[in-house]
């Protein structure tokens, strides 16, 4: 259903599975929580460091679709002043 909310009184992208990249160069996979003044919540999150992975980051966000998101952290903020654009993960993917 287009526009629903699975928790009334939250974003539209609570409970997503989404990407954020941060100023770093890190890329995060996982579920959108909420948008808070200290970052953006993130849970059940991948994370690809920005150096030293062996494969590039299209290929491992096509992984994260494929095989279902590879949890390496619980929760994570993204600091406010570190976080990038917010996409869902299927619209991510070419």
């Amino acid at each position: 259903m287009s526009g629903h909310v699975f928790h009334p009184g939250h974003e539209d992208l609570h409970g997503v599975t989404v990407v954020v990249d941060d100023r770093e160069g890190r890329t995060y996979v996982g579920r959108y929580h909420e948008a808070t003044p200290r970052g953006v919540v993130l849970h059940d999150v991948a994370v690809r460091q920005a150096q030293g992975e062996p494969i590039d980051r299209e290929t491992w966000l096509k992984r994260q679709l494929k095989f279902g998101v590879q949890v390496m952290e619980r929760t994570v903020v993204v600091p406010s002043d570190s976080v990038g654009p917010v996409g869902r993960l299927v619209d991510m993917i070419p």
